[in-house]
């Protein structure tokens, strides 16, 4: 029978500091032994936190992916081309807060320029790079200037210095681009509409990265998606250059792009690391995946098959841009792009599409360190 131990005093417990993001203990308020720990913002992995897998583009809240699974696929929409009179004006930055991400969210030229996008990604549904298609006088005429500023970086090479990212010899190149810029859209204008400079040339400008911080990135991106949105506006680009707009200019923009980031060493501007689809870009693989739907053999898993990639990549943007990020990133895939490796896993292209466009609609369009660089004027208006 065990003995009775009422009148036992407890057993004498250890005091001991501990502290929860705090120099003072929470028992006795005294100092702790330790510092606090290095505080790391919710909106990044911690520290020490190193993914295989990533279920979404930096998450920056817990809901993130759940969002972009819930969210409509944003559907196609023809542009609303503008009538006299006009009313161009330069513009300006608006976006600053959540808020305004809510407001522009809500807006008609959200929605319309979503839409765009969408109507451009089905547009090259099915189709090879290479595949004939309508080239008007305006297409040919982009691809030109986009030519042009290709040349602009044979012209003027890298300075040598030790830094990573960053070559100063970049501020040349932007330096030349701008002052090149007005003369360059004029060549797209009828008379009518050369007062659409003032508007069309920022848009344009900032395209092409940063030239104060040298990067770039999928703020850039969007604002030649706006440009060319912009030129849908104004009717000097119809539906039946859209596909000519993917296959032929997009495709010169992301070799331009390519070429500079390589050549001056761009940062990623706002870079995901290695929660992003690519360190600078997102709509090629929007415009890629649109290729592959119903593909007879190529499926997402396709991606991991260097002779595909090898074979294929000058026909099809997806395997392009998988094959760019296999050449400047060491190491294993899916360490290094957990998202695209997860991507790979999906049963087919449609369902690649219309993930893509859901996660521009959230990841791009809907974030503040992104939109805060967007412009807004007359064509594009701050409703």
């Amino acid at each position: 029978m065990e003995a009775d131990r009422s009148n036992e005093s407890p057993p004498q417990q250890t005091h001991r500091h501990h502290h929860d993001h705090t120099t003072t203990c929470v028992n006795c308020g005294g100092a702790t032994a330790f510092p606090p720990p290095p505080a790391w913002s919710d909106t990044s992995p911690p520290p020490v936190y190193r993914p295989i897998r990533a279920p979404a583009i930096n998450l920056p809240h817990h809901n993130t992916q759940q969002t972009i699974i819930m969210t409509p696929v944003p559907q196609a929409q023809k542009v609303p081309v503008v009538s006299p009179p006009y009313e161009f004006q330069t513009p300006v930055k608006v976006i600053h807060s959540e808020d305004d991400i809510r407001r522009f969210r809500e807006s008609a030229s959200c929605k319309n320029y979503l839409g765009f996008i969408v109507s451009l990604s089905d547009s090259i549904r099915g189709h090879k790079l290479s595949d004939p298609c309508h080239e008007s006088h305006v297409i040919t005429s982009i691809v030109s200037i986009l030519e042009k500023l290709t040349q602009f970086i044979d012209e003027i090479p890298p300075l040598q210095q030790s830094a990573r990212y960053g070559n100063l010899a970049y501020r040349d190149w932007h330096e030349r681009m701008t002052e090149n810029a007005d003369s360059f859209i004029l060549q797209l204008l009828p008379e009518t509409l050369s007062s659409a400079t003032v508007e069309l040339t920022p848009y344009f400008t900032d395209s092409f990265g940063n030239a104060s911080r040298i990067d770039y990135g999928t703020g850039h991106e969007t604002n030649f998606g706006a440009w060319l949105y912009c030129l849908a506006r104004l009717g000097i680009i119809n539906e039946e250059d859209y596909h000519a707009v993917v296959s032929r200019v997009f495709v010169k923009y992301l070799d331009l792009m390519r070429k500079l980031q390589m050549t001056y060493s761009l940062e990623p501007a706002g870079s995901h690391g290695v929660w992003g689809l690519d360190d600078y870009h997102f709509l090629p693989f929007i415009f890629g995946s649109s290729q592959l739907i119903d593909h007879k053999y190529m499926k997402p898993k396709s991606i991991h098959n260097e002779d595909i990639l090898e074979n294929f990549s000058n026909e099809y943007m997806y395997l392009q841009c998988i094959g760019f990020v296999k050449k400047v990133k060491k190491g294993v895939f899916a360490e290094h792009s957990p998202l695209l490796d997860d991507i790979s896993g999906v049963p087919n292209w449609k369902k690649v599409n219309s993930g893509l466009l859901k996660m521009y609609k959230i990841e791009v369009m809907e974030k503040v360190p992104i939109m805060q660089h967007f412009l807004f004027g007359w064509l594009i208006k701050w409703e």
